[in-house]
C-alpha cells in the first residue's frame, strides 16, 4: 500500500489567517471541530486548525503536499514512519547527484546543484564534513564550500525570481521548474562522464510526475534515476550537491545584499512580509517585482497598502 503525502506545519494565528484568505476559493466543508478551515487544491487537501495555544497547526495531504507546505515553511518535510538510521552511504561508486536550495524563499533564488563523487572522493567529504547542508551551519559551508567548488565536478542551475515569475506566468508550478533544474544540472554532469551508473535525486515528487514535467522535446532526458527523499542522508553526491545548492545560495544572498544594501530575510514568514513593505517604500513596485516570487501569499500581504 502506498502512503500518500503529508505534512504537518506550525504557524501563528497572523499566518493561520493569512493562509485562509489564500486558499478561499478553494475552501470545501469540513465539520471538524477544531478546524479552521479545509481547502482542496488540486489533489492536495489543506486542513487549519484553531485552539487555545498560540502557535496553529497546519495540515496538508496528498500528491503535491510537501511542494504545497513549502510555500509557507521552506523547512517542511514528509511525514514518513521512523526508520532504522544509516550509519554508512548506500553506493559508494562513482555517482552523480542533485539537490536543490531557495524553494520556499520568498525574496531569494532557486537554485539546483548537481555534484559527481568517485568512490576515492569518499575521504575528502569526511574530511570536510560533508552531509545534509541543514545539519551544517552556514558559517561552516561558507568556509568549505569554496575549497569544495574546487576540489568536486559541480553543476549549478540559478533561477532568479524575475526569471520565475515570467516561467510562472507561462504556466510552469514549482514542481516543474524544479524538475527541469534538476534534469539539465543532472544532464551536464552527465556528458562529462556518460559511464557513469548511478545517479539519484533528492525525491521531491513521484517519479512518474517527475518525467511529466520533462516535456521539452529538445531537451535529453536522464531517465535512470534513483529517487529518495532524504537522498542527502544516502548517497554521499546527494549530500555534496546540497551543500553546494546552500553555499551558491548564500553567495547569491550576499551578492543580491551588496545591490540593495539591505538585510534579507530567508523563508516566507512575517519578516519577509516586514522587508517587502520596506524593500517596495524605498526602491518601488518595479524593482520589487524583479526580486519577489510573485505567486506567493506574501505577495498579495506586501502590495495590499500600497498607495
Amino acid at each position: 500500500m502506498i502512503m500518500q503525502e503529508f505534512v504537518t506545519i506550525k504557524v501563528n494565528e497572523a499566518t493561520l489567517n493569512k493562509m485562509k484568505h489564500f486558499y478561499k476559493d478553494f475552501i470545501v466543508p469540513n465539520d471538524g471541530e477544531y478546524v479552521f478551515f479545509c481547502a482542496k487544491v488540486e489533489n492536495v487537501v489543506v486542513q487549519g486548525f484553531s485552539g487555545k495555544k498560540a502557535i496553529k497547526t497546519v495540515t496538508f495531504a496528498g500528491d503535491g503536499a510537501l511542494q504545497e507546505a513549502k510555500i509557507w515553511d521552506e523547512n517542511a518535510e514528509l511525514y514518513k514512519p521512523k526508520e532504522k538510521v544509516v550509519g554508512e552511504w548506500l553506493c559508494t561508486d562513482n555517482q552523480i547527484g542533485s539537490d536543490e536550495v531557495g524553494v520556499g524563499d520568498f525574496l531569494l533564488p532557486m537554485i539546483v546543484c548537481a555534484a559527481f563523487v568517485r568512490a576515492k572522493d569518499l575521504k575528502i567529504l569526511k574530511e570536510y564534513g560533508v552531509t545534509d547542508s541543514k545539519k551544517i551551519k552556514d558559517e561552516e559551508i561558507m568556509q568549505i564550500g569554496e575549497a569544495l567548488s574546487k576540489k568536486f565536478f559541480i553543476s549549478k542551475l540559478t533561477l532568479p525570481n524575475e526569471k520565475y515569475n515570467e516561467m510562472i506566468l507561462k504556466g510552469e508550478n514549482l514542481n516543474s521548474l524544479k524538475a527541469k533544474m534538476h534534469n539539465r544540472a543532472l544532464l551536464n554532469l552527465y556528458k562529462k562522464f556518460p559511464d557513469t551508473q548511478n545517479i539519484f535525486i533528492d525525491q521531491f515528487v513521484k517519479p512518474e510526475t517527475y518525467f511529466k514535467y520533462l516535456n521539452d522535446a529538445n531537451e535529453p532526458q536522464i531517465r535512470n534515476l534513483t529517487f529518495r527523499t532524504k537522498g542527502e542522508s544516502y548517497y554521499p553526491c546527494v549530500a555534496l550537491a546540497s551543500v553546494m545548492a546552500r553555499y551558491s545560495f548564500l553567495l547569491e544572498k550576499k551578492k543580491i545584499e551588496d545591490h540593495y544594501k539591505m538585510k534579507f530575510p530567508f523563508g516566507a514568514s512575517k519578516i519577509a512580509d516586514d522587508f517587502a513593505k520596506k524593500f517596495i517604500k524605498k526602491y518601488g513596485l518595479s524593482e520589487f517585482n524583479k526580486i519577489a516570487k510573485k505567486n506567493f501569499a506574501n505577495y498579495s500581504e506586501a502590495i495590499s497598502n500600497i498607495d
